[in-house]
């Protein structure tokens, strides 16, 4: 279960329509795996660790399901931390990047005017930053790891067949 990957990830064909697909999903999901909160999207079906053993670094899981021109269903799942917790990330990796890429720009400009070129310590500090980011989404996943196999297994139960985590 364990990745450096971001947001683990896999893809699963089965020979049933979407519409079959998610009835069957969501029916066994609530029938037969009682201990997750299961949430049902137009497009999409989530699965959540229960709120009383939630923590940060809880995994989520979205599963959504595509048509295919054969008639099957390609379903396709992402692991990845509750919304609350991902916007750090995103709104992290955002604003580190954009500072960087101004501050390169500055650096750039004092070196051409001839001056400290300190706008380049900053884009230092954005990578740190970024870095940081990166290490604390991966420690995130080690200590989810459990969580993140709970899920796996509901929808491999779900669904009755193994699917591979890329």
């Amino acid at each position: 279960m364990s990745s450096f990957r971001i947001r683990p990830s896999f893809s699963h064909a089965v020979a049933l329509s979407p519409e079959d697909a998610r009835h069957r999903l969501l029916q066994t999901l609530t029938e037969q795996v009682k201990d997750l909160e299961v949430r049902n999207f137009p497009g999409f079906i989530g699965l959540h660790i229960p709120t009383h053993e939630r923590r940060y670094w809880s995994p989520r899981l979205f599963l959504s399901l595509e048509a295919t021109p054969e008639g099957t269903t390609l379903i396709h799942g992402t692991y990845g931390p509750e919304m609350e917790v991902w916007s750090v990330f995103l709104y992290g990796y955002l604003l580190s990047g954009l500072i960087s890429i101004f501050a390169g720009i500055l650096g750039g400009a004092q070196l051409v005017v001839h001056s400290y070129p300190w706008g380049f310590w900053v884009v230092g500090g954005m990578a740190v930053l970024a870095t940081t980011l990166y290490v604390g989404a991966q420690l995130g996943q080690k200590l989810g790891a459990w969580q993140t196999f709970r899920l796996h297994q509901a929808y491999q139960v779900a669904i009755g067949q193994p699917a591979e985590i890329r």
